[in-house]
This record gives C-alpha cells, sequence and structure tokens, in this order.
C-alpha cells in the first residue's frame, strides 16, 4: 500500500501525544509525572482511531514500527548502558571520580573545578541528572562554605553536567539522535567534539577569570579516598567507541570489566554483579518502552501520510543545506520547549530530521550532533526541565533561575559556535529533489 501525501489529521495523534504529556506536567507542576510511555499510548490510541485503514492493517503497521531494526537496537544499546552505568556506580566508579576532583580543588578554582568534574563525570555516567544529583550537595555546601557565588557554581555545574551527556557515547540523546539519523557514534562524537569543545575552552577561561576576581574564604576539605583503577572501565568504553568498535561490544565489554574489577576488589560478588546488571535494564525501562511505543507510533503516522504532510510544510522554509539544519534544529527545539525532555524531543524529531537528512543531502553525523546540541541547550535553559528543577530544589531554593541561565556560558556558547558553524560554513549544494512522496 503507497503512503498517503497526508494531512493535519495525519500528524493529530502526534500532536496528542505531545499535548498529554505536556499539559500533565503543567497541570501537576511536574513534567515527570506523568510516565512518558503512558503518553505515547494514549496518541497510538488515537491513532487507530482517526487515522483511515483496516485494523489488522494498523496493527501490522505498528508493530512493524515497533520492531524495526533501528529501534530494536537503540532498545538493547539502553539496556546495556543502563548496565554498565549500574555496575560501574556499584563498583564506586563515580564516587572516585568526584573525590579523586574535589581532592585538589582550592577557592579560586572551584568554578572552573566543578565545570571540569561535572563534565567528565556526565560524560563517562550519561546522564546529566545523574551527575547533577550526585555533585549538587557537594557543590553546593562548598560554595556556601567558600563564600562564592552560588549560582556561577550551580551554572557550572549545570553547564559541565550537559557538556558530557551531549558528548557522552553512552548517554540516551546519543543513542537516539544516532540511531534515528542512521549514522555512527564515533562520526557523531567528533562532528559534535569540533562544536563543543571550543565552546568549553572558553567557558573555562571565564570560569577562570571570575574565579580569581571573587571574593572566596579558603576551605579545608578532609582528603577523600580515590582509586584510580575504578576510572579504567569509563576510559576503555570511551577508547574502543572512539575508535570505531561496534557499539554492542563496546558496552558489554565495559560491563564485563566493570563487573571483573568489582569482583575483584571485593566489592560484590558474582550474584551481586548479575543483579546490579538487572537493576541497569530495569532502570532504562521507561526509555526502552518509549522507544519501542514512539516507533510504532512514527510508523502509524507515517504511513498515514504525516511525514510526508510535515515535510511539505517545512519545505517551505528551506531552501538549502544550512536552511535545513537549522530546520533540525529548530524542530527539535519546539519539541523539547514542549516535552521538557531532550530525549523524548528527539525521538519525536528524529523520523522527520532523516527525512530532511536524505532529502538535501546532509551528512547524518552533523545532523545527530544538531539535532542532540539544539535539544542539549533547550534543555539546559527550561525552568520546568529536571536540571535546573533539581539544582534549585537542591539550594532549598536559594539558588535563582536567572543566576543559573546568565551564568551558564558554555551552554551559549555552544549555541553560537553551532549557529556559526550552520551560518558561516560553505556547503557543496547540489540540485535538490524537492518531491517528497
Amino acid at each position: 500500500m503507497m503512503k498517503s501525501n497526508g494531512s493535519f489529521t495525519a500528524i493529530t495523534p502526534l500532536l496528542i501525544f505531545v499535548s498529554v504529556f505536556l499539559g500533565a506536567g503543567i497541570y501537576n507542576q511536574d513534567f515527570y509525572a506523568l510516565p512518558s510511555p503512558i503518553a505515547a499510548l494514549i496518541g497510538i490510541v488515537f491513532a487507530f482511531i482517526l487515522l483511515k485503514g483496516k485494523v489488522n492493517s494498523k496493527i501490522d503497521t505498528f508493530l512493524k514500527g515497533c520492531g524495526d531494526g533501528k529501534i530494536l537496537t537503540m532498545c538493547i544499546i539502553y539496556l546495556l548502558a543502563g548496565a554498565f552505568a549500574t555496575v560501574s556506580k556499584a563498583t564506586g566508579s563515580v564516587d572516585t571520580i568526584v573525590n579523586l576532583g574535589l581532592n585538589y580543588i582550592s577557592a579560586e578554582y572551584f568554578p572552573v573545578g566543578i565545570f571540569v568534574i561535572a563534565s567528565f563525570l556526565s560524560f563517562a555516567s550519561g546522564t546529566s541528572v545523574g551527575s547533577i544529583v550526585t555533585l549538587g550537595p557537594i557543590v553546593i555546601e562548598l560554595a556556601e562554605k567558600s563564600g562564592s557565588p552560588l549560582g556561577l557554581i550551580g551554572a557550572a555545574l549545570l553547564s559541565g553536567a550537559m557538556f558530557g551527556d551531549n558528548l557522552s557515547l553512552i548517554s540516551d540523546t546519543t543513542i537516539a539522535s544516532t540511531q534515528s539519523l542512521g549514522c555512527a557514534m564515533k562520526d557523531k562524537f567528533r562532528a559534535n567534539f569540533k562544536l563543543a569543545l571550543p565552546a568549553a575552552m572558553i567557558a573555562v577561561i571565564i570560569l577562570v577569570f571570575l574565579g580569581f576576581n571573587q571574593e572566596s574564604n579558603s576551605v579545608l576539605m578532609d582528603e577523600k579516598d580515590f582509586n584510580f583503577l575504578l576510572i579504567l572501565p569509563y576510559l576503555l568504553v570511551i577508547a574502543l567507541s572512539i575508535i570505531g568498535i561496534n557499539v554492542f561490544i563496546v558496552l558489554f565489554s565495559g560491563l564485563l570489566f566493570a563487573g571483573v574489577l568489582g569482583m575483584f576488589n571485593g566489592t560484590f560478588g558474582l550474584m551481586d554483579f548479575a543483579k546490579s546488571s538487572y537493576e541497569g535494564f530495569t532502570s532504562m525501562t521507561e526509555i526502552f518502552l518509549l522507544s519501542l511505543l514512539t516507533g510504532g507510533l512514527a510508523a502509524l503516522v507515517e504511513k498515514a501520510g504525516g511525514i510526508n504532510f510535515l515535510l511539505r510544510n517545512i519545505n517551505r522554509i528551506i531552501d538549502s543545506k544550512k536552511t535545513a539544519l537549522l530546520g533540525i534544529g529548530g524542530l527539535v527545539s519546539v519539541a523539547n520547549f514542549c516535552v521538557a525532555n531532550n530525549t523524548i524531543a528527539i525521538l519525536i524529531s528524529g523520523k522527520v530530521s532523516k527525512e530532511i537528512t536524505d532529502k538535501y543531502g546532509l551528512k547524518p553525523q552533523e545532523s545527530a550532533s544538531v539535532l542532540d546540541i539544539f535539544a542539549c541547550y533547550v534543555q539546559g535553559i527550561i525552568p520546568y526541565g529536571a536540571q535546573i528543577l533539581l539544582l534549585i530544589s537542591l539550594s532549598s531554593f536559594k539558588m535563582s533561575y536567572a543566576d543559573l541561565v546568565l551564568n551558564s556560558f558554555y551552554l551559549h556558547l555552544l549555541l553560537i559556535i553551532t549557529l556559526g558553524s550552520i551560518f558561516f560554513r560553505k556547503f557543496k549544494n547540489k540540485k535538490l529533489n524537492n518531491s517528497t512522496s
């Protein structure tokens, strides 16, 4: 059966999914109150009601969407990434990273030191929220004891957490963007790194300058224990990913190495290793189910012509590779403003972004990088996002939203550099095919 050219009705189930998630978040004043798979399920129900076709045909389309190779690949990667993160944490790797950094920070270097520690922790663990939860209480106490501006220190933590999460090879945003666009993680990392590194370097200079020009008190901290060996599983995953080893092998090798290290150190036994691995699997339940369900929903919307409808309307403002990349960035930004979750925003935008990438001859890794960067930026500045809400809550509301956003230099620099790379780069434009069918 040929795909329909589509109409507004064809994208209505997708809009209902977003509206339900957004509405529940606003009503409950918590964008994580309603589990995202339930919102997706409501969208799917409306797809079956509103879209034309026989029920059996819709079920077949839905199941094929859920079972799409890229969707299943994404889901298995989520499971392995969750297991690796959980087992690595159980070995003491997270505590080691934090302690190693905090042992050598003086008051003048608090802003830049927190940024660097948060960056590495987030990059290694693949989660910005996890890094903020881990470092937040320590960072806030250090800021208050030293007299350092709370907003500046909090923003340094926020920026570092988003820097690491954006680049991490096991981050759910990286997994979602690379699988949606069909590119290798190492290629997306390289494209992303070229933009993120200059922004981070400039941010480091600014934070060093501000650190040395603020009035602060010296803080004596107890020497914290750390074991450099415990960082090795993260270094192994990073190294294997960068040289291009298959992601399944990379994550399984990291998981196995972390488990062996934990048993060798006597931190846990074989059964504990197995249980921690399973806990890692279950920690990814929500994003696993969401990926499956959005895969099925996207298939229904695509067959009804929803993707063609969106492309026809987006093509009215896209006339080159530059505007194509801007279109991808704008699409995921709007989605992120609506759902306050960068991974969900990428999953929602991924199908259309892939079509735009293919149509305009863009490099998939560059599109994936833009998709992740714009989602990262919006997630880092929205007041109802988990990252900012956590920081303000952990500070007992002493941190202000305005201070956090104004002092998040890395995030603003990342956006400026990314936009500059799009506007000022010379693309080799070939004659475009304006067909959307």
